[in-house]
């Protein structure tokens, strides 16, 4: 199972231990999941984590560290096609340009509404909690 995660889930999983951004993010360590991404949605996932203030319990080591390690586990894709203006956010069209590009199964997103014309591309668009609940179905 393949996914693309919103910076916002990524960002979720590093701000609490708690929660079902943080358990994903655990499959993808064990191997359960495989996430996917794209050159400009790391600069992205770098971008917001950046962000003095946002994540003050982890240091900026830390948080190289940490996409380092997601950038060698997720499958690397280029963008050869541009979707843009899809969507309102243009940060919004790039993770969907990444979940068409790597051809994910979900892209998962705490806003699910700010993706709703990613369906005519053929992506599914899936809460955390949601693709939590899926991965617990499939696996017993």
């Amino acid at each position: 199972m393949v996914a693309v995660f919103d910076t916002n889930v990524i960002i979720s999983g590093l701000r609490s231990l708690e929660g079902a951004s943080f358990r994903l993010l655990g499959f993808v360590r064990a191997g359960v999941l495989r996430s996917a991404v794209t050159g400009p949605l790391v600069f992205e996932y770098d971008d917001v984590a950046s962000r003095p203030g946002l994540l003050p319990h982890l240091s900026t080591a830390e948080i190289t560290g940490f996409l380092d390690w997601f950038v060698s586990v997720s499958s690397q894709h280029k963008v050869h096609f541009l979707w843009r203006p899809l969507l309102r956010d243009p940060k919004d069209d790039m993770v969907l340009e990444a979940a068409v590009a790597s051809g994910a199964d979900y892209l998962v997103t705490f806003n699910t509404a700010d993706f709703n014309e990613g369906s005519s591309l053929g992506v599914r668009v899936i809460t955390p909690p949601q693709l939590l609940a899926l991965i617990r179905s499939t696996s017993l």
